[in-house]
C-alpha cells in the first residue's frame, strides 16, 4: 500500500475544490445543476475529506466554542459586512459593472427559500469553508512555507477557485473575505470557532439579512 504524503493529500483537495467550483459557477455548468445543493455537496465532501483525510499529519484543528470565540465571531463578521458596505460605495461609482456583477452575485438565490439558504449558510457552507480553507489549506501551507507566506498562497488558491464566473466582482469579493479569514487564522490563537461564526454570520448577513447591493 502506498502512503499519500501531505503534499499529495492537498493537492488532491484542491483538484477537488476546483472541479466543483467550475461546476457551481462556470458558464457552461452553472446553467445546468442546482447551486445550492452542490455547494452543500462541496462543502460537505471537503470538510470530511479534510477531518478524515487532510488532518491525518497535522492533526485535526481545535473548535472550541467559548465566550471569546463567540464575541470575535460575531464582531469580525460585522467588520467585514462593514468593510463590504463601504466597498460596495466606492466601486458602484467607480467601474460601471460593478453594479451588474453584484446583482449577479445575488440572482443566485432567486427562486429558493431565504429560511433554507440560511440554514445551509449557518449549518454547513460557512463552517464547512472554514474547515477546508482556512484549517486545512493554510494550516498545511503554513507549516511547509511560513506563515505569511502561507496566508498568502492560501488566499490567492481562494480566490483563483471563483475565477470560473468571470464575474470581477465576485472574485475580489472572495480574495477580501478570504483575505480576512485568513489573516484571522494567522494571528488568532489556531481555534477554529471564531472563523465558523464569523463565516456564518457574515454569509447569512450578506445574502438573507442585510443584503449588499443587488
Amino acid at each position: 500500500m502506498i502512503k499519500q504524503s501531505s503534499t499529495s493529500r492537498l493537492a488532491i483537495a484542491l483538484g477537488i475544490a476546483i472541479l466543483f467550483f467550475f461546476l457551481m459557477f462556470s458558464i457552461w455548468t452553472a446553467p445546468m445543476i442546482n447551486f445550492w445543493l452542490t455547494m452543500c455537496i462541496t462543502g460537505l465532501t471537503l470538510s470530511l475529506y479534510t477531518i478524515f483525510i487532510g488532518w491525518r499529519k497535522y492533526g485535526k484543528q481545535e473548535i472550541k466554542f467559548n465566550l471569546s470565540s463567540i464575541l470575535i465571531g460575531i464582531g469580525s463578521a460585522a467588520l467585514l459586512w462593514g468593510i463590504f458596505w463601504l466597498g460596495n460605495k466606492v466601486s458602484t461609482s467607480i467601474f460601471s459593472f460593478a453594479g451588474e456583477g453584484i446583482s449577479n452575485i445575488h440572482s443566485i438565490k432567486s427562486g429558493n427559500s431565504p429560511i433554507l439558504i440560511g440554514f445551509m449558510l449557518v449549518c454547513l457552507i460557512g463552517p464547512a469553508e472554514e474547515i477546508f480553507w482556512r484549517g486545512y489549506v493554510q494550516n498545511n501551507l503554513s507549516k511547509k512555507f511560513g506563515k505569511n507566506l502561507g496566508f498568502v498562497v492560501a488566499t490567492a488558491l481562494y480566490t483563483l477557485v471563483h475565477i470560473w464566473s468571470f464575474n470581477p466582482m465576485l472574485i475580489l469579493a472572495a480574495m477580501v473575505a478570504g483575505g480576512f479569514w485568513g489573516l484571522m487564522y494567522r494571528f488568532l490563537p489556531k481555534n477554529l470557532a471564531p472563523l465558523i461564526i464569523s463565516h456564518a454570520l457574515w454569509d447569512v448577513s450578506v445574502f438573507i439579512l442585510f443584503p449588499i447591493g443587488g
